[in-house]
């Protein structure tokens, strides 16, 4: 069996995305804002490998590739110079992320939930900033398919 049999929700997010970061502060006040086109794919029906590009209304531009492994049992794990993590599927709608930014340390994890809408063409993603067993910040993200 491939990937795409044991996960088949992330199958059906393969393809591009475009949407909008929204992060706010634990008091909800907004702290930055984004776009973002993604483009997500699963490698050989073996690996995933997701590449965002994020672009900013003062015309600041990055760009992140996230080469995923298959781990076995309906999950999937990353570890780039950046990040490290998994992600696994909870339900027929429904992935969850566990990560950490690298430089952060050990003390910042985030936690994800991404929701694919039931025609797939949108997802709503929310990631959780907790340090120190505290929320720092939150991630809004809204986004439609575009290919």
């Amino acid at each position: 069996m491939g990937l795409r049999a044991e996960m088949p929700l992330l199958a059906r997010h393969e393809g591009e995305w475009d949407g909008t970061y929204v992060h706010v502060g634990p008091d909800g006040a907004v702290v930055d804002r984004h776009r973002a086109q993604l483009t997500c794919a699963i490698v050989d029906d073996a690996a995933y490998h997701q590449t965002n590009r994020y672009t900013w209304d003062d015309g600041r531009v990055e760009v992140h590739e996230f080469p995923g492994t298959y781990l076995g049992g309906g999950r999937c794990g990353f570890d780039t110079d950046r990040l490290r993590g998994e992600f696994w599927e909870l339900d027929a709608t429904s992935i969850y992320l566990s990560w950490q930014f690298k430089a952060e340390g050990e003390d910042l994890r985030l936690f994800e939930l991404i929701v694919l809408s039931d025609d797939g063409h949108t997802r709503n993603r929310v990631w959780q900033w907790i340090k120190g067993g505290e929320v720092v910040r939150r991630t809004l993200i809204n986004e439609r398919r575009i290919g």
